[in-house]
């Protein structure tokens, strides 16, 4: 089992230091002194991940659902703890608990950050953060696309027979869907870069913004995020790709396929756009009648924007939504509960288990109204099994639990009640800023304690992993025989 389990993640280890030399060659392109601690850090990344491959080499004819769990949950980890070591090497971060929590934040696409001021950074590592926001978005649309089916956790098992025609077993499925992933979100990146520089941003601006964007992960180079361009163009550039990564990376696929009319993941995508207008249109008013926004215009813009970036769990900011009182930030922890898509780049608990919850709620009621009737589960015409709905609820039911327990812990760690729930919820669904002023839209999580920061590092990889695919491998029937 663990042969195959360290080759891959040799493989993996290997693809990131890959991505530190990349980094390094421009460090170098622009004359920078710190292009050797790139280097050093891809060099030393490079021979772990070589060691690993090429030791315990061999064919993969077929990954069992043991060895998804285990894979999943060492590369993550693994790949986050050697993406430290620029942070570490070029001396802005002293310690390796902040440089830990903003390496798991790029890769987990969480967006919170420990820096207070990342205009003053390098260029380097805010390109190094970029970097990391989009290579854990590919990882994160292969893991939903393609291993969350196979692994059957929270009700994705009902994707199966969307992802492919071949057979149930995982290896065909995971080259057949993660090749065309891999085009399709290189597409939405170049045509995300070159959107956001006709736009009016420079290059290097929007290289990194085009990376968090489509990564749905919300890292800036700007203090200010977003607000910092102040234009429509750019605002509007970013919605769109917002709305496109929290797409199932599939639907590309499908629609090229001409099989989306008549998927289930159709009537995901429908409801979670039609979600997004309601909730547009309901803050858009609200902005305006209760005279936060001089204009209907103005409001549509500020609401379109981070109500998108919230509800994508992107995590950008177009002006600082927390100013609007108490209503806001309220709504904007509500709205980051919902998420994108399953098989996008976005975290939270997603549209499709809401629709399911939907379901069993409305044959909930129709059984309490009309007991001796024989009422199916079903979203639309898609009948769903006891097995989905039960999974789907475990799920959720986990996702707050564990949220709750987070809570309660970080106030035992002097954090006080609201601020606590705020950090949570804010790394736990990957949106990144919280709704309190310290951690929000122009905050900082520096302010929290090392232990505080471990137990948000471990929120941010239960919410992108799904929560199970970590907590089973710490059970003891995982080990057994």
């Amino acid at each position: 089992m663990w042969q195959l389990v360290f080759m891959i993640n040799g493989y993996f280890i290997s693809v990131l230091g890959c991505a530190m030399l990349i980094v390094a060659g421009y460090d170098m392109y622009i004359s920078s002194s710190s292009w050797s601690h790139f280097l050093n850090a891809a060099l030393f990344t490079l021979f772990i991940g070589m060691s690993l491959f090429l030791s315990n080499r061999t064919e993969i004819k077929n990954v069992s659902m043991r060895q998804g769990y285990l894979l999943t949950t060492t590369s993550w980890l693994s790949i986050s703890l050697l993406a430290t070591i620029p942070f570490m090497l070029y001396g802005g971060v002293s310690d390796f608990h902040d440089a830990f929590f903003e390496a798991v934040s790029g890769l987990t696409g969480t967006g919170a950050t420990i820096f207070k001021d990342v205009e003053a950074l390098p260029k380097s590592i805010l390109l190094w953060r970029s970097v990391l926001n989009m290579t854990g978005g590919i990882g994160v649309v292969i893991f939903a696309a393609a291993l969350l089916p196979f692994l059957g956790i929270g009700g994705m098992q009902i994707f199966q027979r969307e992802n492919s025609d071949l057979n149930d077993k995982f290896m065909p499925k995971f080259h057949y869907i993660a090749k065309r992933i891999i085009l399709v979100y290189i597409f939405l990146l170049v045509c995300c870069i070159a959107c956001l520089y006709w736009a009016g941003m420079g290059w290097f601006d929007a290289l990194n913004h085009g990376f968090s964007t489509v990564a749905t992960a919300g890292f800036s180079t700007k203090n200010n995020s977003i607000a910092f361009f102040n234009s429509p163009k750019v605002e509007a550039v970013v919605i769109v790709f917002m709305l496109l990564s929290a797409l199932p990376m599939t639907f590309f696929i499908m629609l090229l396929q001409n099989k989306f009319r008549n998927s289930l993941r159709a009537l995901q995508v429908t409801t979670f756009l039609k979600t997004v207008l309601l909730i547009v249109v309901l803050m858009t008013l609200w902005l305006r009648f209760s005279g936060v926004c001089g204009d209907i215009l103005q409001a549509l813009r500020y609401a379109a924007f981070n109500v998108v970036s919230i509800i994508t769990t992107t995590g950008f900011s177009s002006t600082d939504y927390l100013s609007w009182g108490a209503w806001a930030a309220v709504a904007f922890s509500l709205i980051g509960l919902i998420g994108g898509c399953t098989g996008s780049t976005t975290g939270s608990i997603k549209i499709f288990r809401w629709q399911v919850v939907a379901a069993f709620l409305r044959q909930s009621i129709e059984l309490a109204i009309t007991p001796r009737r024989m009422v199916l589960l079903k979203i639309k015409k898609f009948v769903l099994g006891t097995e989905v709905v039960s999974s789907v609820l475990v799920f959720i039911t986990l996702f707050l639990f564990i949220a709750a327990t987070l809570t309660l812990l970080l106030t035992l760690n002097g954090v006080d009640a609201f601020t606590a729930f705020a950090a949570v919820m804010g790394c736990i669904t990957n949106v990144g800023p919280g709704v309190v002023e310290s951690i929000g839209p122009n905050g900082s999580f520096m302010i929290f304690s090392p232990i505080v920061k471990y137990l948000l590092i471990g929120a941010m990889l239960l919410g992108r992993l799904e929560i199970l695919t970590i907590l089973v491998v710490f059970t003891r029937s995982f080990w057994r025989n």
